[in-house]
């Protein structure tokens, strides 16, 4: 018996069929492993947000009673303003100094690659061992840069870092300054060769500075790399824990709380699990609503 031929409109459901398939295979794994790191997770922290459980087990269901302690919290609002100040001052030093660099590196001359690796380097080092190097670096004993500044004059005796929250403060900027800035350095190089050299050949025909290109030429059409760069270092330092616990331990006088320290604190050392688990969840909402607001606004910028 002969088979008829299947109908235009049959072989086009066959074919979405098998490319919804195909779709379902490439995006299947993708949405498993973010269901299990995840969504999951996500769902166990709010849960656990909603009890009373401690570190050593147990617990009972509290409802919102964790969400009320924390408007009374005085030591959450006092480290979460003290992550607010050390993101707003990290920020534009990473985005100045990494937009430099890229500049300065953009070409691809011999001597410019070394520079580009050589401030590149630091960002391969995990963020515990550099904290940790700084840590001994700025040590008032044996510390090298202690003695640098003072056989060059600066210093007229080696300096206690660690003794006062501002200078704790700008130690750690320092330090995740010099570990961060070749990621940012990278993204701005990316950004501005994808800028068509056409229009700075242009620009420099129409009788344009170097100075003049980068602020009317380089500058705007690399503004979704800039908005790209300014969520990723902003969300970092809005996280940062790492350089803190190594570097100051919270000290002096626990003026050096960061949100997350202070997340630390109550869920291991403290031992209340339950309220970390609450506290994350109200941290994990103003970074949502910060980059909720960063995305509108790189939207913005693509759509012009």
């Amino acid at each position: 018996m002969k088979t008829m031929p299947s109908s235009p409109t049959v072989r086009r459901r066959r074919a979405r069929r098998a490319r919804n398939w195909q779709g379902w295979l490439f995006v299947g794994p993708a949405l498993l492993f973010v269901g299990v790191f995840v969504l999951i997770p996500l769902g166990q922290l709010v849960a656990m947000s909603m009890t009373d459980r401690s570190l050593l087990g147990g617990g009972k269901f509290v409802g919102l009673e964790n969400y009320e302690k924390i408007w009374n919290d005085v030591g959450f609002w006092r480290a979460l303003a003290f992550t607010a100040e050390y993101t707003i001052v990290l920020t534009p030093i990473l985005m100045g100094l990494g937009y430099a660099f890229a500049l300065l590196t953009v070409d691809n001359t011999p001597l410019r690659r070394i520079t580009r690796t050589i401030v590149f380097l630091p960002v391969v080092i995990g963020l515990g061992s550099s904290s940790l190097l700084w840590f001994w670096l700025f040590d008032e004993r044996v510390g090298l840069l202690n003695k640098l500044l003072v056989d060059l004059g600066i210093l007229s005796e080696p300096m206690v870092w660690f003794i006062t929250a501002q200078r704790a403060f700008w130690a750690v900027v320092i330090s995740i300054t010099w570990k961060v800035v070749g990621f940012g350095m990278v993204l701005f190089i990316a950004g501005i060769q994808s800028i068509n050299p056409e229009i700075t050949e242009a620009a420099v025909v129409d009788g344009a500075g170097y100075w003049k290109r980068v602020w009317r030429i380089l500058l705007p059409l690399s503004r979704r790399i800039l908005l790209l760069t300014t969520l990723i270092s902003a969300i970092g330092s809005m996280l940062a824990f790492d350089q803190f616990y190594i570097m100051t331990s919270g000290g002096p006088r626990g003026q050096t709380f960061t949100a997350v320290y202070w997340i630390y604190q109550n869920s291991f050392v403290s031992f209340k699990l339950g309220y970390g688990a609450a506290l994350s969840i109200v941290l994990t909402l103003i970074i949502l609503a910060f980059s909720a607001t960063q995305i509108a606004l790189t939207a913005r910028s693509a759509g012009k």
